[in-house]
């Protein structure tokens, strides 16, 4: 579950720069915005090839 911790840390820890972007509209924010997002696809590309590792080991 500690995979799920880190997304969970990953998306609270982008809240504030969302709302920066979104409603202030602060460009800076939106970039940060960004690298989170991406940080958050390629956890969740890791999950799902451990996941699919596990499932076809077991």
């Amino acid at each position: 579950m500690s995979r799920f911790s880190e997304i969970k840390d990953l998306v609270s820890g982008m809240e504030a720069d969302f709302d920066k972007f979104y409603d202030k509209n602060n460009q800076a924010a939106g970039t940060r915005v960004r690298k989170g997002m991406q940080d958050l696809k390629n956890i969740a590309q890791e999950i799902r090839k451990e996941v699919q590792d596990m499932k076809n080991a077991g």
